[in-house]
């Protein structure tokens, strides 16, 4: 069985509803969560995953909230966080993966922590089992690919092309599984441009797919109400689980 991975931003438009959301995708097909940490300049994400993460903020984000969101939905189904390393070195990394270790937190996806520096860190996420998830991208030398893989736990985030979140444009990336697999059995997750329309191409080869913007895209729509953002969402959340398994 393929997995999905979704990513919904936290505490947008409130705690209540993350939780609430994240529990409702898990029923619909979500099999693990990537709970987004708003932050004011996330590079590494498109427009739609920036302006939530924005209107997060606007609406009073703390970290606090992040905290009381996670307590509430990673004892249910396997939660990372996604964030910046601001929001780590801001509140203190050892706090920071306490916090993580008490709810039961899986690991972090951090797409400003180069792999070089990363490894300074990997024994301290140990130390609070957690781990730091492992991006490999199209452009990466199999030399390359395999220092990124080889201690590699939870699951490898293949970028699907080199660009932003967001962006449905395709790549060849059968060369790139190839190469992973050589050096690790951790299950290979793809992500980036993945929606209801790419899924079923973008898992060929792969263990699950990773899904940001084409749930977000909804969390930011000021034309829904809640129960019709939820709706949404889990409606697409089920169409591309079945998308991916058929």
């Amino acid at each position: 069985m393929k997995k999905l991975v979704g990513f919904i931003t936290s505490s947008l438009p409130n705690n209540n509803f993350t939780v609430d959301l994240a529990l409702a995708m898990k029923e619909n097909g979500v099999d693990i969560l990537e709970l987004g940490i708003p932050f004011s300049d996330p590079v590494a994400d498109g427009p739609i995953i920036e302006k939530a993460s924005l209107l997060s903020i606007k609406n009073g984000f703390k970290l606090t909230d992040l905290f009381e969101v996670t307590s509430k939905i990673a004892p249910h189904m396997d939660t990372f966080w996604m964030g910046y390393m601001n929001s780590f070195f801001r509140y203190g990394i050892e706090d920071f993966l306490q916090k993580g270790k008490e709810y039961g937190v899986k690991g972090s996806i951090i797409p400003d922590l180069p792999f070089e520096e990363s490894a300074r860190y990997q024994e301290i996420f140990k130390k609070y089992n957690q781990s730091i998830v492992s991006f490999v991208a199209p452009t990466d030398s199999e030399e390359r690919i395999q220092r990124l893989v080889e201690n590699s736990s939870e699951f490898i985030y293949l970028v699907a092309y080199a660009g932003i979140t967001g962006s449905g444009k395709s790549e060849d990336l059968s060369t790139i599984i190839n190469n992973v697999k050589r050096y690790t059995n951790t299950p290979i997750y793809t992500g980036f441009g993945v929606d209801e329309n790419t899924a079923k191409e973008k898992v060929q080869g792969v263990d699950g797919v990773i899904v940001g913007s084409a749930f977000v895209k909804y969390l930011i729509d000021e034309s829904l109400s809640n129960s019709e953002k939820m709706k949404k969402i889990t409606a697409v959340a089920r169409e591309i689980k079945d998308k991916i398994n058929s």
